[in-house]
């Protein structure tokens, strides 16, 4: 599990500076479609090469619906709202995740929403009001889209532990992406994107997100999903949005400023009170 989650936080993480690059080669919707028809080859290669069985039918129309949640209108709001927003920004919005998912939880399966956590998800409403400040520079349409991002995980999340937490992971993985890939690709071919341009660094941009941060990192996820709980989840993995900024300021030059900076420190300080549990008296 800890190998698993390293592996999520360095890939997931600085993949944030490659989507950001991404942008400069790639229409957003286009690059979201192209990246994960090369994750779906790849793992279709391997769902052969394990001669895995196809899913049982029931899951079909789960196993489409969170392939477009999750890895299609997911990657597709981060990838647009990075066309104003840095990546450090994004990779945190996207990260609020949790605050999201306890509040669907709540009515999708009955998990109590606790006073604590409502003070968390306060709290984090709170950190993306700081964040959403455009006279200090910030868009409030692109970050409104960066939330999106967060809900349609969120949603994902909730879908797989509840209806496919008994299909293979790399069964799931391959199939959700084949979904979402063949879904954008019909849709990019119908509605213009924009160019491309074709390069040694678009190439490389699109290699890294195919084969590591949507073949690998994807199946990584489906597997811990599978193996703790969704809320577990959603915390381990809050050390990727701080890669995410990091990177972002040493790769891309971004700025920390104030607001930012704090906006950044609520949002993550809600969603740590949302998924932790208040110890109780020895």
């Amino acid at each position: 599990m800890a190998k698993a989650l390293c592996l999520i936080y360095l890939i997931w993480g600085m993949n944030w500076v490659v989507m950001k690059t991404a942008n400069t080669f790639f229409p957003p919707i286009t690059f979201v479609a192209y990246r994960f028809l090369f994750g779906a080859l790849v793992l279709l290669s391997v769902w052969f090469w394990l001669h895995l069985p196809l899913p049982k039918k029931k899951y079909w129309p789960w196993i489409f619906l969170t392939g477009i949640l999750q890895m299609g209108l997911n990657n597709i709001a981060a990838q647009t709202s990075m066309l104003t927003l840095g990546a450090g920004m994004v990779s945190v919005l996207n990260y609020s995740m949790p605050v999201f998912a306890a509040v669907m939880a709540h009515f999708l399966l009955g998990e109590r929403l606790t006073w604590r956590k409502g003070a968390g998800i306060v709290l984090a409403i709170a950190g993306m009001a700081v964040l959403m400040d455009v006279h200090a520079g910030g868009d409030a349409t692109a970050i409104c889209i960066g939330l999106l991002s967060a809900v349609f995980w969120g949603l994902a999340s909730i879908f797989v532990k509840l209806k496919l937490s008994d299909v293979n992971p790399i069964s799931l993985t391959t199939w959700q992406m084949v979904c979402a890939s063949l879904s954008l690709l019909v849709y990019t071919a119908i509605v213009p994107q924009g160019e491309v341009v074709w390069n040694a660094e678009s190439v490389l941009c699109l290699i890294y997100n195919g084969v590591l941060a949507s073949a690998l990192a994807f199946f990584l996820w489906s597997w811990i999903l599978q193996h703790i709980e969704v809320s577990k989840a959603s915390v381990a993995v809050l050390a990727v949005p701080v890669v995410g900024v990091v990177g972002g300021i040493l790769c891309l030059g971004e700025p920390m400023t104030l607001h930012i900076f704090f906006g950044m420190i609520m949002i993550m300080a809600g969603i740590y009170i949302v998924v932790t549990h208040k110890r109780q008296p020895a």
